[in-house]
């Protein structure tokens, strides 16, 4: 089974390194939509896989680290795309949620990425 907390963040960033000119090489916004999704056997006793108020305890110092920040000036964040968002939110949870299962970044209504711990760049496997 799998279950999901959503969260909401509101950050400013730019992407460094893309050509001259590029609207988001520029400092701008956006209200992120962040899912935690952990996978796991619903516990016979309780009724659930994970207590929402856990997922949500674990994701609180991370969404005060992120909340209302230029994420380029968080550790880990120099090029703070979608998908580099979602690795660094993965390798913080992992350790406290061990079902964590699926990251999901979403910059805008339409576009996001989700990340399921697979490091296809240069880490190669799991991170």
């Amino acid at each position: 089974m799998d279950v999901f907390k959503t969260f909401s963040i509101d950050a400013a960033h730019y992407l460094p390194g893309l050509p001259e000119g590029h609207k988001c090489g520029r400092l701008h916004g956006h209200s992120f939509r962040i899912e935690v999704h952990v996978t796991g056997p619903v516990e016979v006793n309780r009724g659930w896989v994970v207590d929402f108020a856990d997922i949500k305890r674990s994701f609180a110092p991370l969404f005060e680290q992120l909340d209302h920040r230029c994420l380029n000036e968080i550790e880990g964040l120099a090029n703070p795309t979608s998908e580099n968002i979602a690795r660094w939110i993965w390798k913080r949870l992992k350790p406290d949620l061990p079902g964590l299962s699926l990251i999901v970044v979403m910059e805008t209504a339409s576009a996001g990425c989700s990340f399921d711990g697979q490091d296809a760049g240069g880490a190669g496997g799991k991170i």
